[in-house]
C-alpha cells in the first residue's frame, strides 16, 4: 500500500478564470476552463456575468452583483491555493475593485489580464468608466495583460496599429501602464502572418505566427490567455509561456474544423491533442 504522506500535496497546478459565462461555450468561463484542462491544469471559476450568447452573437448580459463575486472569490481563496489567474472581461469598476482588493491579500503567483473590451464586429464592450476601471484598476495589478490591437487603442485612447512599426511605437506607452509586461496581439494586421508583441521591462520580442485560414474565431482570445495562464501555473517562463500557447492555439484554430457548433463564428477545438 503507498503511504499516502509521501504523495506531493500539489503536483497539478491549480488556476482560476475570473469571468463571464458563454452558453455556446466558445468564450469565457467555459473556453477558460477547457484550456486549463487541456493543457495539464486544474480550473476554478468565479462567474462575473451570465450572457445570452451563441456563435452569432450576444443577446443579453446579467451581471453578478459585486458583494456576491467578492463571496465567491473569499469563499474559493479560502480552501484551494491558486497557482494562477486569468482576469476576463470586467465591466464596472466596482467588480474591478473587489478583484483586485481579494487579489491583492492573496496575491497568486501570475495574474494575465485579458482586457475584453471590443467585440469582433469593432463595438466598444463597456462603457467610459469600465475602460478607466480595467486601465486604472486591473493593468496594474496584473503580471501579463493581452490586448489585441482595438483593445490596446481603447487603453491608450489612440489609433489602432495598422503596421509592425506601429506596433513598435506603441510598446513604451504600454508598458507605462503599469503591468508586468503585455502581449500586444497582431492578429488584426493584414496579411498572411499573425505577429505578437511581447513587451517586458527587460526585452520586446516579435512571437511570430501563421494566420490560420477559418472562421471559428469565438473565444480566440479567452483561450489564449488562459492558455499562457495554465503554462505558466505548470512553471514555464514567460516567453516560454506565450510562444507555446501561442502555437497550441494554432493548432487548435486548424483543427476547429472538427467541430460542428453553431452557425456563427464556431470556437476553436480545445481538445484537438485528446480528441
Amino acid at each position: 500500500m503507498t503511504d499516502s504522506s509521501s504523495i506531493p500535496k500539489h503536483v497539478i497546478p491549480n488556476v482560476l478564470t475570473i469571468a463571464g459565462s458563454d452558453p455556446s461555450g466558445g468564450a469565457g468561463i467555459q473556453a477558460d476552463l477547457k484550456t486549463f484542462s487541456a493543457l495539464g491544469a486544474y480550473g476554478t471559476s468565479v462567474i462575473t456575468a451570465l450572457t445570452a450568447q451563441n456563435t452569432r452573437g450576444v443577446t443579453g448580459v446579467h451581471p453578478v452583483p459585486a458583494n456576491f463575486i467578492a463571496a465567491q472569490l473569499e469563499t474559493l481563496l479560502d480552501d484551494v491555493h491558486i497557482d494562477a489567474v486569468k482576469i476576463g472581461m470586467v465591466a464596472s469598476r466596482e467588480v474591478a475593485e473587489v478583484i483586485r482588493e481579494a487579489l491583492t491579500r492573496r496575491r497568486p503567483r501570475w495574474v494575465v489580464l485579458d482586457p475584453v473590451m471590443v467585440a469582433k464586429s469593432g463595438d466598444i464592450l463597456v462603457d467610459d468608466a469600465g475602460i478607466r476601471a480595467v486601465r486604472e484598476v486591473l493593468v496594474p495589478l496584473a503580471d501579463l495583460v493581452t490586448p489585441n490591437l482595438p483593445e490596446a487603442a481603447v487603453l491608450l485612447d489612440l489609433p489602432a496599429p495598422a503596421t509592425r512599426d506601429e506596433m513598435l511605437a506603441l510598446a513604451p506607452a504600454l508598458q507605462a501602464l503599469g503591468a508586468g509586461a503585455t502581449l500586444l496581439k497582431g492578429g488584426h494586421l493584414a496579411g498572411e502572418e499573425c505577429p505578437d508583441l511581447l513587451i517586458t521591462a527587460e526585452a520586446t520580442r516579435w512571437v511570430e505566427g501563421a494566420r490560420v485560414d477559418t472562421a471559428n474565431l469565438h473565444g480566440t482570445g479567452c483561450t489564449l490567455s488562459s492558455a499562457i495562464a495554465a503554462r505558466l501555473a505548470r512553471g514555464d517562463s514567460l516567453p516560454v509561456a506565450v510562444a507555446g500557447a501561442k502555437q497550441w492555439l494554432g493548432e487548435a484554430l486548424a483543427a476547429s474544423q472538427q467541430l460542428d457548433v453553431g452557425q456563427g463564428r464556431g470556437p476553436v477545438h480545445h481538445f484537438h491533442a485528446w480528441w
